[in-house]
């Protein structure tokens, strides 16, 4: 992939992030973007999100099922410490 594709990626990813922002920060939690490479979007959940036995759920079911829908290219979604 190229270095300009890999970085408007990484600019799409943010925008659908800051679209489910809100949500996350309704529950005093919070996403911050790690990296995306190779259709593999890198995330630390911090706040409560980042200690919420449901993390994995609201990463997998939430997250990842925005990303992939509206970022052409994200394969997957994996959650980094």
């Amino acid at each position: 992939m190229s270095e300009n594709a890999q970085s408007t990626m990484y600019d799409e990813v943010l925008d659908v992030l800051d679209k489910l922002r809100p949500f996350l920060q309704r529950d005093g939690g919070d996403v911050e973007l790690v990296d995306v490479e190779d259709g593999i979007v890198k995330l630390k959940l911090v706040g409560a999100c980042g200690s919420c036995p449901s993390s994995t759920i609201t990463l997998k079911a939430g997250i990842e099922r925005a990303l992939v829908e509206e970022v052409e290219g994200i394969q997957e979604v994996v959650q980094v410490f």
